[in-house]
């Protein structure tokens, strides 16, 4: 199957958390207007709103204007039913890991699932994503770029994202999937069970802590991308 490049993406989000500068927002919701991207989601913003962000915006007031303003990251996941966290730096722990192009593939098969809806996170100006935060997502999403100099302005990122998944959903060919993922809520459900049962049987020791270990076991069932009635 093969989308025409008129093509919305209304099943995903970009979700920006604890951004500091307003004019920020403004820049990024202007690259996800140009690239067909509305569903902008914040995660306790700094100065927001603000006349700086929409002027920023240059025009696409719209995707301001439908912006989400969340308490929380879980808040600003609830629907979505694959995270992928966009991170530079590297980690002790190894996510599931993709380039931006791997990325937008994985987008592409969830959404076409009906009613199945993607949010990509993007953290703060000058740390990016915590690995709490991380926690939350299912693949983490690098975007190459010069080794020896990589300091990309977190609207760029989310510029590059949008285009690269502009392109991607556009002109790519495509086999629809039939698979229904379980959605953030019932994973986090499941991950809130699971660590329930392993206090329960007293697994939880200094050699094994509940912190890694529960993070080991969300990368774990996360790659195996379980579908709903899995989680039940």
């Amino acid at each position: 199957m093969q989308k025409d490049t008129n093509y919305t993406f209304d099943n995903v989000r970009v979700v920006m958390v604890n951004t500091t500068e307003p004019g920020n927002i403004g820049a990024a919701a202007r690259a996800m207007k140009n690239m067909n991207l509305s569903k902008l989601y914040l995660v306790n913003p700094k100065g927001y709103p603000s006349a700086v962000a929409t002027a920023r915006a240059s025009g696409a007031d719209d995707v301001l204007a439908g912006a989400v303003v969340c308490d929380t990251l879980e808040e600003a996941l609830q629907g979505s039913h694959l995270v992928i966290g966009a991170s530079a730096r590297q980690r002790n722990i190894k996510w599931k890991q993709m380039d931006v192009v791997g990325a937008c593939s994985e987008i592409q098969k969830t959404t076409s699932v009906d009613k199945q809806e993607v949010a990509v996170v993007f953290g703060t100006e000058n740390s990016g994503l915590s690995n709490e935060e991380l926690d939350l997502c299912q693949i983490l999403m690098t975007i190459p770029g010069n080794p020896n100099y990589f300091s990309l302005n977190v609207a760029s990122a989310i510029q590059v994202f949008a285009y690269q998944n502009y392109v991607y959903n556009t002109t790519t060919e495509f086999e629809k999937s039939t698979n229904e993922i379980a959605s953030n809520v019932e994973l986090e459900g499941f991950y809130a069970h699971l660590a329930q049962v392993l206090e329960h049987i007293e697994y939880f020791e200094e050699k094994r802590p509940k912190e890694l270990l529960m993070r080991r076991m969300r990368r774990f069932f996360g790659r195996a991308e379980p579908e709903k009635e899995e989680v039940a």
